[in-house]
């Protein structure tokens, strides 16, 4: 505890993202502030362990995991339920309700979790899955789904999270988004998605 309240203490408050960037780096940099980092996550994220488990394995099959994810791609979808730049009931109040340094702890401890797939329930459409991937999501995602830096990891997603991520991505508005995944979902037919989600699944 004692590790934890000085690791704490030297975090000062930052305005910019860039500051919040900087510290977020230092601590990953260190082992010392990591793993202090890590203690104090695993204590704030009794309310997160709800919803995405205490491993970051999620519990329902709509919610995402957020074991293995980078850190910095979830410290920065905080800031974007923060800033209403993403929206959710839950997460746009929690992430106004938690300090910088909370918010780095989680993402570090999640990110520092192992993420397990989940069971694909049809073969046939997970081998076309394969293929999609290959064609449009593994230039950003990894060969391997496993993400990096800003980029989430996808493998092992809940099938019905992805799909539900993916149809929302089609519906944009591309005159008020400039995300790539518009241009990625909006060519792929439903069947497509599901065969993509279920590849995605079991990884």
């Amino acid at each position: 505890m004692i590790v934890v309240g000085l690791a704490a203490s030297s975090m000062v408050s930052a305005s910019s993202a860039d500051d919040a960037m900087s510290q977020l780096n230092a601590v990953m940099a260190d082992d010392a502030k990591r793993q202090a980092s890590y203690e104090a996550g695993h204590e704030r994220i009794r309310f997160c362990g709800y919803c995405h488990g205490e491993d970051g394995n999620s519990k329902r099959e709509y919610i995402p995991n957020l074991a293995a994810q980078h850190p910095l791609y979830l410290f920065n979808q905080f800031e974007k339920f923060r800033d209403g730049t993403r929206e959710d009931y839950v997460m746009s109040k929690l992430a106004k309700t938690l300090s910088l340094e909370e918010r780095i702890n989680i993402a570090v401890y999640y990110s520092q979790q192992t993420a397990k797939p989940r069971t694909g329930s049809d073969p046939t459409n997970a081998d076309a899955g394969e293929k999609l991937f290959a064609v449009h999501c593994a230039g950003c995602h990894g060969d391997k789904a496993q993400g990096f830096r800003d980029m989430p990891r996808l493998a092992g997603q809940p099938a019905e999270y992805l799909g539900i991520a993916l149809r929302g991505f089609k519906e944009l508005d591309p005159t008020k988004h400039n995300t790539p995944m518009i241009g990625v979902a909006g060519v792929l037919s439903e069947r497509e998605m599901r065969a993509l989600a279920l590849y995605l699944t079991a990884l």
